[in-house]
């Protein structure tokens, strides 16, 4: 047996960077993987300015990106590391307890990675026991059910000119938000984004009243709904649905063979989230755990705390 490649470690420089770190993902995607190639896009550009607070680094071996450390600062880690070189998940945890400056370090992974939760484990972390975690669920796309519109409204995918309506509705749904029309730019500039797997529901008034976006993972044939929502006004009347039927048909149609969608459970701003997918078709295959350790001593804080916390949040 040849000897595995040398591991170099780098910290992130930039967009071609993400690439990296989406060709990780990408390359060991399968139903034991916490992160989609349209996860890192959209946690990475939806919002401008907050490069300071997100220290991440790369792990390399052989021509290929093997592991990376995504903090949120002061103290949340997110990771990905190939299941091949399990070794290197103590590596990015050295690397995150030099990096973070809180008390509490904390690493949300998905339960189905065995080998990080081992190496978690070891490291000292624990489980932490709460009501609010992810839920992955998936579904094949072969049978989907034709959207049904309520009357007066329309669900299209967005235009060249519907920039700030789209920008509006999703700051409006996930109120408060820092999206913005900057950094929405940069989100729809960004791989694998494509205008034509980008919904909405037009209000008869000309508002955008939902919205739906998935990220097509083509090598995988696996399309991502991340985010997804409606405007407090119009729910529990079928936009919902109506808009991501719409979407995913699209996604079909441009390749994917399968859905994937990652509700919060247990908090009360997304208790409707849960019962739509279902409805969908939906079905869990795996659900997040979060991790955290308490540390005696805090180094100096590398930059500014994150006030929003958590990879996923919008």
């Amino acid at each position: 047996m040849l000897p595995m490649p040398a591991v170099t470690r780098r910290s992130y420089t930039g967009p071609a960077d993400l690439r990296a770190m989406q060709s990780l993902a990408q390359r060991i995607w399968s139903k034991a993987s916490s992160v989609h190639v349209g996860d890192l896009a959209w946690q990475r550009f939806q919002h401008v300015g907050r490069e300071a607070e997100w220290p991440t680094m790369l792990c390399e071996a052989g021509g290929e990106t093997v592991a990376w450390g995504w903090v949120s600062l002061p103290g949340e880690l997110a990771l990905l590391v190939d299941p091949a070189r399990p070794e290197l998940v103590s590596e990015v945890l050295a690397w995150f307890e030099d990096t973070a400056s809180a008390a509490e370090l904390e690493v949300t992974v998905l339960d189905a990675e065995k080998h990080v939760v081992a190496a978690l484990e070891r490291s000292g972390y624990a489980p932490r026991k709460s009501p609010v975690f992810q839920s992955y669920m998936s579904r094949l796309l072969d049978d989907l059910p034709e959207p049904v519109v309520p009357g007066g409204f329309t669900v299209r995918p967005v235009g060249a000119d519907d920039m700030e309506r789209r920008v509006a509705v999703h700051r409006a749904v996930w109120h408060p938000s820092r999206v913005t029309g900057p950094s929405y730019r940069n989100v729809m500039a960004a791989w694998p984004y494509r205008a034509q797997l980008d919904w909405v529901a037009e209000a008869p008034d000309g508002r955008f009243a939902a919205q739906c976006l998935i990220w097509l993972d083509e090598r995988n044939a696996v399309g991502e709904l991340e985010p997804v929502g409606t405007l407090p006004e119009f729910r529990r009347t079928g936009l919902a649905r109506a808009v991501c039927l719409a979407a995913l048909h699209a996604a079909h149609d441009a390749g994917a063979r399968e859905a994937v969608v990652y509700p919060v459970i247990g908090h009360p701003k997304s208790a409707g989230a849960l019962p739509l997918y279902v409805a969908l078709g939906f079905r869990p295959y795996a659900r997040t755990l979060t991790f955290t350790r308490t540390r005696r001593r805090i180094p100096p804080s590398p930059g500014p705390a994150s006030p929003e916390g958590a990879h996923r949040r919008t």
